[in-house]
C-alpha cells in the first residue's frame, strides 16, 4: 500500500472537524502510567487545545501487548496516581475499559467495546511519534483504524509518514520517563517536577517503587 499523506494540526481541519456533526471528541490516551508523570499531562493538555477535543481520557492498560513486561503495580495505585495528577484540569477524566477487562490490553477490543458503549464519541487516539511506525504491527490493525483517528505526537528523528492516516500536532519534548522516575525513588533521588506534588506525596505515603 501506498504511504498517504498525514495531516498536520491546521485551523481549518480543526473548525471544519467541531461543525461537522455533534459527536463529541474523545481524546484517548494510553499506557501504564507507572507512574504518570509531567510529560504525560503536556501531551494531552496539547493536543486537546490543538484539536479542540471534548476531553482526554487517560486510558491506563491491564497488560501492555507492545512493550516488555513491566514490574507494574496494583492498577488501582496507579488509577489514583493519575486522578491526583489531572483533577486541576476539567478537560482530563479516566477511561477504566482495559483495567475492568483485564488481560492483554489490545487498543481493538477497547475502541470496539466503547463504540459499542458510546455511539456519541468520535475517538482520538494518542500515541508518540516513536509509535507510528509500529502501527502495522497492532492487533488488527486495518479494522481499528477505520474505528479511530490515529494523533501522532511529534518527536525528533521520527518520520511522521505511514500508510493509517494520523494527524500529527507538535509538543514540548521533554524527556522523562517512569522507568527513570521509579529508579529515582528506589535510589532516593528527588523527583521534583517530574511528577505532580501530590503524586510525589502519594508515591512516598504508600512506599511505592521502593524494591
Amino acid at each position: 500500500m501506498q504511504h498517504q499523506t498525514t495531516t498536520d494540526v491546521t485551523t481549518q481541519t480543526i473548525t471544519q472537524t467541531k461543525t461537522d456533526g455533534h459527536k463529541r471528541r474523545i481524546g484517548l490516551y494510553g499506557g501504564t502510567f507507572n507512574p504518570i508523570h509531567t510529560s504525560h499531562l503536556i501531551v494531552a493538555d496539547q493536543v486537546g487545545n490543538a484539536l479542540g477535543l471534548d476531553e482526554v481520557l487517560f486510558l491506563p492498560d491491564m497488560i501492555p501487548p507492545h512493550v516488555d513486561a513491566k514490574d507494574s503495580i496494583n492498577p488501582q495505585l496507579r488509577i489514583d496516581m493519575i486522578q491526583l495528577a489531572i483533577e486541576d484540569n476539567p478537560m482530563f477524566g479516566i477511561e477504566l475499559a482495559e483495567v475492568k477487562r483485564g488481560g492483554i490490553s489490545y487498543t481493538f477490543d477497547t475502541i470496539k467495546e466503547l463504540k459499542r458503549v458510546h455511539p456519541e464519541n468520535d475517538y482520538y487516539f494518542i500515541i508518540g511519534g516513536d509509535m507510528v511506525a509500529y502501527l502495522p504491527t497492532w492487533h488488527r490493525i486495518d479494522e481499528l483504524a477505520n474505528m479511530v483517528t490515529f494523533v501522532g505526537v511529534r518527536r525528533l528523528g521520527y518520520e511522521t509518514k505511514s500508510k493509517y492516516p494520523v494527524i500529527w500536532v507538535d509538543a514540548p519534548l521533554i524527556d522523562i520517563s517512569s522507568t527513570d522516575i521509579r529508579h529515582r525513588v528506589e535510589t532516593g533521588q528527588s523527583v521534583r517536577y517530574l511528577v505532580p506534588n501530590k503524586v510525589a506525596a502519594f508515591i512516598k505515603e504508600h512506599r511505592l517503587y521502593l524494591e
